[in-house]
């Protein structure tokens, strides 16, 4: 019967001889990460290798990074690329492969080479910029015209946040008292779930883009190096391709993200997106005033330019009158007297000869010339008699003639 040992004799063979390998310990290795997680002040993690064509795993390793180091290694990485150590990212690490019987088979991380992850992030964010551009669609949010005045503002940030915070606040108290409106679209602003987050708010404010001027994306709050998120393509493309000027102020001013390439404008914090949109209004309102100006001098201009015109109509007018009166009387010296003597004497001759007519004319119809021709005048009672039936029998009626008069008594009325 053959001889056999027990799974932890074998293991504790492996754990000898691994031990024993002096080419296990020390050793640079590249690889992706996955499954990163701190617990108890280790960083849990899992190294894996893919297939460059099919993108699948080909090699996986368990690895950790004891709290002993932990704390200098991301500081340095931080430092150095500009974002928190996590998942799927290409690491160079220095490691010392370790067998335990219980555990198997891990390797502990002691150093780790920056400058490879900041030389994959470069080249993974090249190839994005290279697609946006081969698409024709790097420039479309920064070729947007930006409105004189963009005072309605859609936000996407986290709820609550700090930065957040910063942005309302520096933007509502603004010296010039610009009268801003924002609305919050809330999104997820760090890890894996940012992207997918930060493009559904967009959606939402694309629904509705006539009640807004421009967009501000801001990360409000949380670890200043983890960035990560924000290198995603479809974000960046949802971006370029948005309909409203898009302003990025995410990070600090070392940072750079794929969304700086593709964004309107570009600020390094949510304070300085506040300030931008302060500083772009500022120059619209300085225009009307300087217009306001312009109109008021020009108004003035003219109002003094008449008050002047007035004053000198005011001076010569009377000069002008009394000369011309003057030259007026000069000219009418000579004339005036007989022109006026010989049109008073045609009135009064023209008004005489119609007196003489209007008597003769008296005199004609007068009644005593009415008389002398054979008429008479019967009164009855000092009236004069026209009408026959006017009468009455036994009325005393007196008849006036050219010379003298009668009197009779009426007997019989013939109508």
């Amino acid at each position: 019967m053959n001889e056999s040992l027990s799974l932890s004799q074998l293991n504790e063979r492996i754990g000898l001889a691994v031990a024993a390998d002096a080419c296990l310990r020390d050793v640079w290795v590249t690889a992706e990460t996955g499954d990163l997680r701190i617990s108890g002040g280790h960083c849990y993690l899992e190294l894996i290798e893919k297939d460059p064509v099919s993108g699948r795993p080909v090699a996986r390793l368990r690895a950790i990074i004891w709290a002993s180091n932990y704390p200098r290694i991301s500081a340095d990485f931080v430092t150095a690329t500009g974002q928190q150590l996590a998942s799927d990212l290409k690491i160079m690490v220095r490691v010392s492969v370790n067998f335990h019987p219980a555990f198997g088979l891990s390797a502990v991380i002691s150093d780790i080479n920056p400058e490879f992850t900041c030389g994959d992030l470069i080249r993974r964010r090249r190839q994005m910029i290279a697609r946006l551009t081969q698409e024709g669609i790097i420039d479309m949010n920064r070729s947007l015209p930006w409105p004189d005045v963009a005072l309605r503002v859609a936000v996407v940030s986290a709820r609550g946040a700090a930065g957040y915070g910063d942005f309302i606040t520096h933007l509502y108290e603004n010296p010039l008292r610009l009268r801003f409106s924002t609305r919050l679209f809330p999104a997820v602003m760090q890890g894996e779930s940012a992207p997918q987050s930060i493009i559904d708010a967009l959606d939402l404010i694309a629904a509705e883009m006539d009640a807004f001027d421009c967009v501000v994306i801001i990360r409000g709050g949380g670890a200043t190096g983890d960035l990560s998120s924000f290198e995603n393509y479809d974000l960046a493309a949802n971006i370029a391709q948005f309909p409203l000027p898009v302003i990025v102020g995410i990070g600090h001013e070392r940072d750079v993200t794929v969304l700086d390439y593709v964004a309107a404008v570009r600020v390094k914090t949510p304070t300085a997106a506040a300030e931008w949109l302060i500083d772009h209004n500022s120059t619209a309102l300085n225009r009307v005033r300087d217009l306001a100006s312009d109109i008021f001098r020009a108004a003035s201009d003219i109002v003094s330019g008449g008050l002047q015109q007035l004053a000198y109509y005011q001076g010569i007018i009377p000069t002008i009158a009394l000369g011309n009166v003057s030259r007026a009387a000069s000219a009418l010296d000579p004339v005036v007297p007989d022109a006026i003597r010989h049109a008073v004497e045609a009135l009064v001759r023209r008004h005489s000869d119609r007196l003489d007519a209007d008597d003769r004319l008296i005199a004609a119809l007068s009644p005593q010339s009415v008389l002398r021709r054979g008429y008479s005048i019967c009164r009855v009672d000092g009236h004069a008699v026209t009408d026959a039936a006017a009468l009455s029998p036994d009325d005393i009626m007196t008849v006036q003639f050219a010379r003298g008069s009668a009197t009779s008594t009426v007997n019989k009325v013939n109508n």
